[in-house]
Formats: C-alpha cells, structure tokens, sequence
C-alpha cells in the first residue's frame, strides 16, 4: 500500500528538479534568442552599409523562430507542472489537516437539501470541500448529486469499484486534473448552454440562398478577370449582395457570439476527452464510459477537432488580407452555418461527453481520497430493511489521528431501531449524529467510510440539527424546526427506507409541549419503520424507549470535572446520563450561578 505522505513529497521533489532544469533551459533559450537578435541588427547593418543581399537575414530569422518555439513549450511545460506542484501540495494540505477554506466548496449546492448544512456537506470546511478535486462544472455538479441522491446497491458498488481501481492510479488523476487546470474552473455551462438544443438556426433554404450568392460572384469574378465583364457592375453586385446577406445578419451574429462563448470550453473538453480515451480500465464502469466516447467509429475528440478546423478557418476570415476574399464569397456565412449543423448533429453527443468527463473527475475525487485514507475501508451494502452498523466509527472531517471512535448499530432486526442518547453539554452527541450521518453519505456517494467496518443498506437521511429562525421568512426557530419535522416524516411515506438524526427536539418550546411533541414524532417515525438517533437534555424523554414496540435503548456521553478543568472523553455509554454539567459550563466562563 502507497504511503500518501511520501508519495507526494517525493513527486513534489521531482517536480521541483524539472522545474530547476526548465528554468535553466528557459535562461539558456533567452540567451541564445539575446544573441540572435543582436547577430540579426548586424546583418541588418551588413545589408545597408556593406551591400550584403537581403536574403543573408533568412538564417537568423529562421534560427530565432525556432528558439521561439522551444522557448513556448518550456514556458508550457513549467506552467505544467507548476499547476502539478498546487495539485500535490493541496493534496498534503489535506493530510496534515489544514485544508479546510481552499478550494471550491460546493455551497450552491446545498440549497434545498434537508441534511446539507446539519452534515457540513457544502461550504466551507465542508465534506465537499474536503473531497472535491474536480476541475469542470459538470465534474463538480456530478459529486454534489452523489453527496445528496439516494443510489441502488448496484450503483455503488459500481462506484466502489472504479473508485478502487483508480486509487492507485496517481498519473492518470494528475493528467485528468491537469488537463483543465489552465483556468480556475472550466465553464462547461457555456457549452452545455450552446448544445441545449438540436433546432438548427438556418434553415436549408437559407444555405441554398448563400449558395447561390456565393456561386454568382465567382462567376462575376472569373468574367471580370477574362475582361468580359466590367469592374464597376462588379461593385455594384458586391451592393447587392450585402443587401440580401443583411437580412440575416442578426441571426449570423447570434450563431457567432454562441460559437466565440463554447469555443475555448469546447478545446478544454477536447483535451480532457483525449486523455480518457488514452486510457484503457479493467472494471465495468470506467471501461463503459470510456467506450461510451466512441460513436460510429469515431473518437468524441475527433468530433470536436472537426469543429476546431471549421472554428479555425472562421478565424482566418477575419484577418485583413483574407477578410476581402471571406466577404465576397459569404465564406464567414457558410462556416457559421456549417459549425450551426455540427452543433445540431453533436448537440446530444456534446451532453453525454459532458456527463462523462463529469462522472469521471467525480470518480477521481472520490479515489484521491480513498488514496489519502489507505486505512478507511469500502462499507458492505445490503438490501432488507433499515441498517446501519459501524464500528469505531469516526468524523470524516475530524483529524483520524486524534478523533474518537463509537460503535454504533441501530436497525436490522437484531439492534435497537432508536438510540436515546442523553448527557452533558459538549460532550460529543451531536458529533456522533454528524459522524453517522457523513459516513452514511459517504458510503452510497461511494468513497470510503471512516470506520473499521460499516454494513448499511441505501438509507435517505433525514436531520433536523442546525435549525434556525429566519428574519426574511418571518419565521421563529420553533417554526423553522416543525417544518423540518413534517419534510422528515413525509420522507417515511416515500417507499425508502429512513434514516433520521434529531437534535434536542423541540428546544424552542416549554418543558411540556416539547415531550408531548417529542414523543409523538418519534413515535410517528419508527412505527413507520424508519430507525434513527435522538439527542436530549429532557430526562424525561428517556423513558419513551420502553414504551416503543420496536427496539430501542438509551445511550450517553459523560464527563468529569479535574479541578476547574472539565474533560470530556467523547465516549458513548449505555443508559442514561445522570448528571448535568450546564452550571460547571457557565461558571467555567466566569458566570456566577448557584453555590459555588
């Protein structure tokens, strides 16, 4: 097993050795070019003060040309690997723990998600965040759906494998990353906005028209040059056209203005296209998509090279020597439409490229991360009923090496349905909840799970942790929390099974309304057949568990006071906690409460 630590220090030491021979090539090259110029002003004065013949300037020129062009690629590759030396050093950033705020953090996704902002899936610090080393918008789009879908058994374990199979595969992650990491984030919107539909913006009269305007000046110009027509009236056909070109000339612009926005997006996705059909894969789901780029015999990056050439001649068009010839014979008008019936043929294929470069930096970002946590395995999928079993279950987002580890098994027949889960204040019940929650997410997405084992079966989680009032929506906590609450129970009337984590039920409201409410929700949820955990201060709500025709038990966390200190072991416990700490809190921060 690679040792993700000394894998990246040692690439970024060869790294940095390329760099040090790219920069002194770059030093050599600009020398040379220095010494070509200055060989270049003598032969100039050569040819004005001593006669020498014009031509004696060919040799330089061609000798500069050439240093230019090995000057551009050493440019180009130092930018490279430039580039390379961020992707690992980033990759090191998350090992030593401080990765949290670089990068994307996905928080646009997070809008209507009932776990997003309970779980820390988007946003800063975030499992998004933490995960996400992809460089388009589709491939970011793509792992925020894992993160947040309900997958079948099958998907994931098709996940899993890919996954597994491209956790060793270091290079290929780095050229996937590297090739569209010339630019912060490749806007692959603008192409999908320009292939969204296969409705053609000319028409085939229109080609006909253009056709026969472009047929008539090469006859008018091929009679003018065997002087049977005269030059004037060639002028006035030159009128004349544009006058019947100009009444399609907004439409040509719009067709330009789509082609000028996808262009440079559409040469980025070429080069990530190459590099997936450059590589062959052994399990069934990389190998599908790959084969999936090849239609009819033809690569997805061949396609789009076609494209380039007919982007590349409506650029020639443009410049001033041509320009005069493209305006005769509406070549910019028969390039235009020919790039419209690319766009139309394609437009699918473009959508289906677009999900399959997305799909494949999703895969890369989940096997970076299964190659930074060699020691978190693949949890087991089941079908049946509601499960979940982990043990030494750890945060995700916290530090491996100094988070604490439960055991948790609720569901399945066997384990309770619901964990009471009672005990003092920061303490560590919340923790638990988000830990089972993101290793839940994190097992259908199809990462690794931070555990030493974990059997589950496709769960839909439904959380009600972080809610807060809402000024805007005119709405109190209380409310905001209810309304949770009926979106969750609504969830168990779906034929999934139901996965929930609630927070100190119903805080907002007077000790009697919050058990009476408590108790019928969780009552509600687990006769629906959903399992779940529960955090309390209420002591009372305990006494639900034996009372539930399913299943359930009491858990706690505890702690104890040293001196002034409080220490907290994160540990759970079975029963109920039997002490508060709230008074010790308050009087720890300087708050006098109570006998001291």
């Amino acid at each position: 097993m690679i040792d993700p630590r000394a894998e990246y220090t040692q690439r970024i030491a060869a790294i940095d050795a390329r760099l040090q021979r790219a920069e002194r090539r770059h030093q050599s090259i600009a020398n040379a070019r220095l010494s070509v110029a200055f060989v270049t002003l003598l032969v100039v004065w050569a040819i004005f003060g001593r006669g020498w013949s014009p031509w004696a300037l060919a040799a330089p020129a061609v000798v500069f040309a050439v240093l230019a062009a090995v000057h551009d690629r050493v440019l180009s590759e130092s930018g490279r690997q430039r580039r390379a030396r961020k992707l690992y050093e980033r990759g090191q950033s998350r090992l030593d723990g401080t990765w949290q705020g670089a990068g994307a953090d996905g928080a646009a996704f997070a809008v209507g998600s009932l776990i997003a902002r309970d779980l820390d899936l988007f946003g800063r610090a975030s499992a998004f965040q933490l995960i996400n080393t992809a460089r388009t918008e589709a491939g970011e789009l793509a792992l925020a759906r894992w993160l947040t879908a309900l997958p079948t058994i099958d998907d994931v374990a098709a996940r899993q494998q890919s996954v597994d199979e491209l956790r060793p595969m270091i290079d290929f992650r780095e050229r996937l990353s590297l090739a569209a990491s010339s630019v912060p984030l490749s806007r692959t919107g603008v192409i999908a906005a320009w292939a969204s539909t296969t409705t053609p913006m000319f028409g085939a009269r229109m080609r006909l028209i253009f056709t026969i305007l472009t047929a008539i000046s090469v006859v008018l110009v091929s009679a003018e040059l065997l002087g049977w027509f005269p030059a004037p009236m060639l002028v006035l056909w030159l009128v004349v056209q544009g006058g019947i070109a100009m009444i399609w000339g907004r439409r040509l612009v719009a067709a330009l203005g789509g082609v000028d926005a996808a262009t440079e997006d559409l040469t980025l996705l070429k080069q990530l296209l190459q590099t997936l059909e450059a590589q062959a894969f052994a399990s069934t789901r990389l190998a599908a998509l790959r084969d999936a780029l090849t239609h009819e015999g033809r690569l997805a990056s061949a396609r789009i090279a076609e494209l380039e050439r007919l982007v590349s001649a409506l650029d020639a068009c443009r410049n001033q020597l041509v320009a005069p010839i493209a305006i005769l014979f509406q070549v910019q008008a028969h390039l235009i439409m020919a790039i419209d019936r690319w766009r139309v043929r394609e437009a699918s294929r473009i959508a289906l490229w677009l999900d399959i470069v997305g799909e494949f930096e999703a895969l890369a970002s989940l096997a970076t991360y299964a190659f930074e946590h060699p020691d978190d395995p693949f949890p087991e999928l089941v079908d049946g009923p509601p499960r979940f079993e982990g043990d030494a279950l750890g945060h995700p987002l916290l530090d491996a090496r100094t988070a604490v580890r439960n055991t948790v098994h609720i569901g399945g027949g066997r384990a309770p349905h619901l964990l009471m889960i009672s005990g003092s204040n920061m303490s560590g019940k919340s923790t638990l909840m988000r830990t089972v929650g993101l290793n839940v997410v994190l097992a259908l997405a199809g990462a690794p799970v931070r555990a030493a084992r974990v059997v589950l079966s496709p769960t839909r989680i439904g959380s009600s942790m972080r809610v807060e009032d809402s000024l805007q929506d005119g709405q109190s906590r209380f409310y905001a929390e209810i309304t949770r609450l009926k979106a969750i129970l609504e969830l168990t009337e779906s034929p999934d099974r139901v996965l929930f984590l609630l927070d100190e039920l119903l805080s907002g409201t007077n000790s009697f309304d919050r058990r009476v409410g408590a108790e019928a929700v969780i009552r509600a949820l687990v006769e629906a057949g959903a399992i779940g955990l529960v955090t309390t201060h209420d002591l009372a709500l305990t006494e639900l568990v034996s009372t539930l025709d399913v299943p359930a038990d009491n858990v706690h966390f505890d702690d104890r006071v040293e001196g002034d200190r409080m220490i907290f072991d994160y540990t759970m416990r079975p029963g109920v906690v039997e002490r508060s700490n709230a008074l010790e809190l308050m009087r720890a921060i300087g708050i006098k409460v109570g006998r001291q």
